[in-house]
């Protein structure tokens, strides 16, 4: 089994991260893909995936980072993301993509103007172009916009709606563009329909899971949220789709073997 989306680079993790990775082997997950979010924390995340087996990497710019970013910086981290990925060993570019703005509480602001980020996406997607890659994308209330930037450059080397929170008719045109979905721990909550009316339309050679670790926590769990937690994901998906729990497990792994092109 493969978590395809896991942040066990966040500090969260930092007192028992070996502890996490020995009950995620022990709990059948084999392979976890973990997505940096900005630049701090790139080298870091190369080397330690360099030296854990079954740990891959992605390296981008998350949308949410950018309010704290510099925007006149934009163009030289994207140049220094291009540089990271030219020393190899990443299997995607991301996690990148789009966040809508939001009502929440406290300073801000929480999301950056939609043109920029509209325009560190396109760079993102064209250093996926260039390095042959996966784009690994962030969607937040924002999918008429997304689905627009990517039709009009669609992922070259393929890419993954990580916990996908679209609709059914999204579902449809993602999926022309050569999309893989990926699904967290919402498909586990007991009123959850969106996320599981969408599992079921997903080609099935186009479905990956993901915890999303140390956040999207599954059922029955609560608090931090880790890769061991993977099966409980995997039978949400298995009841969802009204299939074995064993055909879940091949299904996504061999896809996600496909979708970052593992051994």
């Amino acid at each position: 089994m493969i978590d395809t989306h896991c942040h066990l680079d966040k500090a969260e993790f930092d007192p028992d991260r070996d502890a996490v990775l020995l009950r995620a082997r022990a709990a059948g997950v084999s392979d976890l893909v973990v997505p940096a979010v900005g630049p701090n924390g790139w080298g870091g995340l190369a080397a330690w995936a360099g030296s854990t087996p079954g740990a891959h990497f992605g390296l981008g710019i998350h949308p949410q980072l950018l309010p704290a970013l510099d925007p006149g910086g934009d163009e030289r981290r994207l140049a220094a993301l291009d540089q990271a990925l030219s020393r190899g060993g990443a299997v995607g570019v991301g996690e990148c993509g789009l966040d809508a703005p939001t009502e929440r509480t406290g300073p801000g602001p929480y999301s950056a103007p939609m043109d920029r980020q509209v325009a560190v996406l396109r760079g993102h997607l064209a250093l996926a172009r260039k390095h042959r890659l996966p784009a690994l994308l962030h969607c937040l209330g924002a999918h008429a916009r997304l689905l627009k930037v990517l039709s009009q450059a669609p992922p070259e080397f393929g890419g993954v709606l990580h916990s996908y929170s679209g609709s059914v008719e999204e579902v449809r045109a993602y999926a022309d563009l050569g999309l893989f979905f990926s699904f967290a721990g919402p498909l586990t909550y007991e009123r959850a329909r969106r996320p599981k009316a969408a599992a079921r339309a997903v080609p099935r050679d186009r479905i990956v899971l993901e915890t999303d670790a140390p956040d999207q926590t599954p059922r029955p769990h609560r608090g931090r949220n880790e890769p061991a937690f993977l099966p409980d994901i995997a039978a949400g998906l298995s009841a969802a789709l009204g299939i074995p729990a064993s055909e879940v497990d091949s299904l996504t792994t061999a896809n996600a073997r496909a979708l970052f092109r593992l051994r």
